[in-house]
């Protein structure tokens, strides 16, 4: 069976997404690969690590939340981005991760030590229409 849900519920959702990770969420760029789930061992090769705003989601519309403000911080190592992962403030509990080319984009995936890595778009999509 397919559901299919209200925008407000879909937005809903989504919004909810933020408020469980909580404000200052912590995100972290890996040259290794994404690993299997969450709950496994963060990847090789820890590039940056960036502290994200303390709304770092715009609200949801139309079933899609985008970030918000500037998502900026210096590499610590050099390497090519492959794959990130959004921990809680105490960068502990990793929520979300994912692919550096498909599931979020920066201005530059090939690293150099003390670079300003950027994120220009990320954003998170319910489904079920």
């Amino acid at each position: 069976m397919t559901f299919q849900y209200s925008t407000p519920v879909r937005n809903a959702k989504l919004d909810v997404v933020e408020a469980t990770i909580g404000t200052s969420a912590v995100l972290r760029v890996f040259s290794g690969a994404e690993p299997a789930n969450c709950a496994a061992a963060d990847p090789a090769g820890l590039l940056c690590t960036i502290n994200l705003p303390v709304d770092w989601m715009a609200a949801a519309s139309a079933g899609v939340k985008v970030l918000s403000g500037s998502w900026t911080g210096n590499a610590s190592a050099a390497g090519i981005a492959a794959s990130w992962r959004i921990y809680d403030s105490t960068g502990t509990t990793c929520h979300i991760q994912g692919n550096a080319t498909t599931d979020m984009s920066f201005v530059n995936t090939n690293i150099a030590v003390g670079q300003t890595v950027t994120v220009t778009s990320f954003q998170l999509t319910s489904g079920n229409q």
